[in-house]
């Protein structure tokens, strides 16, 4: 009984600190999150650090290529970086539940560094850019369906302190 109950409160908390901080319902069409998507929701939800510049970008299952949405994404991304040039920040690439964990590591890596190599070639210094990858290890948010799954396909950008 006392393990049941651990594990419904380690639930309850894992949902509670999960967002996704996009506002772009075109990005999450493009990568698959489909009509279920609440771009006003999700607004709400939770608040780009880079104020209303979006803070990630979307990939499709098992790809690392970025979109055009994911683009223009970066491109802001990239603007906001020039705007506060004692920023630094955190590239991280996700993935979803699928795969083993040692494959989406790799992946989640060539994830972000697509993004980061984006933003270097939009003028930002690659010495302000740090790559990480997460893999599937911090979902944004819970579920095994395609609309989470689509939702946790993402490299984020954190600035750092």
């Amino acid at each position: 009984m006392k393990t049941k109950f651990l594990f419904a409160s380690l639930g309850m908390l894992m949902l509670a600190s999960c967002q996704c901080n996009t506002t772009d319902e075109s990005a999450m069409n493009a990568a698959g999150a489909g009509a279920g998507y609440d771009a006003d929701a999700a607004a709400a939800a939770a608040q780009s650090p880079m104020g209303n510049v979006v803070d990630r970008v979307f990939y499709a299952f098992d790809k690392y290529t970025l979109t055009d949405e994911g683009k223009t994404t970066l491109q802001q991304q990239a603007q906001w970086l020039k705007d506060n040039p004692g920023v630094a920040v955190l590239v991280a690439g996700n993935c979803d539940e699928r795969g083993t964990r040692e494959y989406n590591i790799g992946l989640g890596e060539r994830r972000a560094n697509t993004a980061s190599d984006y933003l270097v070639a939009q003028g930002v210094s690659p010495q302000r850019i740090t790559v990480t990858s997460y893999g599937k290890d911090r979902p944004s948010v819970a579920g095994s369906n395609e609309e989470a799954w689509a939702q946790n396909r993402n490299a984020t950008t954190i600035p750092q302190k």
